[in-house]
């Protein structure tokens, strides 16, 4: 069981997949000695069969992918279990992750269990996930959700943003979209049609399972990107997400100002592969009355907590 929880400039943190939301001009595990592979929300499974008559309320994004079909998603939600995991041990061996009674990582798992519990009818997978959530004392602004529900924060985005729970809510919601809609499994997928070429491509599609045809799938979950559309998509599904389960949506305009301000010298927006923080604040704004009703309805957080406050800092030895 970690001791300490501070960042230490001698200590080489695991790296984070590079489609974390510090990554996306935009962001990147837990603790006590943390149970890996702990299930802390089982008691949500049923929530998705009380819906409200309201349900079909929200956000319109289209259909998933039909190119997700080529890749296994038990294959892609293992890969991720496993990275996740070597991420695990490698931050607890550091003395990285956060306590089990870190009130940072309380709160994150407080948020967390609102947001999962709205997951389900976006993807009836979510039901079998294996749903973690662990706290890295890293500096970077970072956080993250493999495919299967495997989610870390970075300490530094909580600390540096100065984050409040609807802003905390709106990260997480991001972060689990793209794993609902399946963008890392999509994104492999393009990749590897492209390596596969055309032939190659129109004789997988007469198989009903070619998972087995993506080699190195776990090195390519930590090296994809996300396109564009994958993120203006997963800040829709996120907003809505975090509007049903009791924070704000609205809060996404304050974080994406927050950001923008930490990243002056990100490249203009046809430069990069993800939207700039205005164009992301228009179409939160824009979309804003789809989910306020949802928000207005929702069943409020009972708890808030504080904001993150500085982690102590040890000196680099020598």
């Amino acid at each position: 069981m970690p001791q300490d929880f501070d960042y230490r400039p001698e200590v080489q943190l695991p790296a984070a997949p590079s489609y974390g939301f510090g990554n996306c001009a935009c962001h990147r595990e837990s603790g006590g000695g943390i149970q890996r592979s702990r299930r802390i929300f089982t008691g949500l499974l049923g929530a998705s069969a009380l819906l409200p008559a309201w349900a079909s309320e929200g956000v319109e994004v289209g259909k998933t992918s039909v190119l997700t079909r080529f890749v296994s998603a038990e294959g892609i939600e293992s890969a991720g279990a496993q990275n996740y995991q070597q991420m695990m041990v490698k931050a607890n061996q550091q003395r990285a992750l956060a306590p089990a009674n870190h009130p940072q990582l309380l709160r994150l798992r407080a948020i967390a269990e609102r947001i999962i519990a709205q997951s389900f009818t976006w993807n009836p997978r979510a039901k079998q996930w294996r749903w973690e959530v662990n706290l890295i004392a890293d500096p970077q602004l970072n956080a993250f959700c493999m495919p299967g529900g495997k989610i870390a924060f970075f300490y530094g985005i909580l600390e540096k943003l100065k984050l409040s729970d609807d802003e905390v809510a709106t990260i997480m919601g991001h972060e689990v979209a793209h794993a609902l809609r399946e963008h890392a499994r999509e994104r492999m997928a393009k990749t590897n049609a492209t390596r596969l070429g055309a032939g190659v491509l129109s004789s997988l599609l007469g198989l009903g399972n070619v998972g087995d045809a993506v080699l190195g799938m776990g090195g390519q979950l930590l090296t994809l990107t996300f396109s564009r559309e994958d993120e203006s998509e997963a800040d829709l599904v996120g907003m809505e997400l975090a509007a049903r389960a009791g924070y704000d949506p609205a809060a996404g305009v304050s974080l994406w100002q927050k950001m923008s301000a930490g990243g002056k010298s990100a490249p203009p927006q046809w430069l990069s592969t993800h939207p700039a923080g205005p164009t992301r604040i228009r179409d939160i704004e824009a979309n804003l009355p789809k989910v306020q009703g949802l928000y207005d309805r929702a069943e409020k957080p009972k708890q808030r907590f504080e904001v993150a406050p500085p982690l102590p800092r040890r000196a680099a030895p020598g």
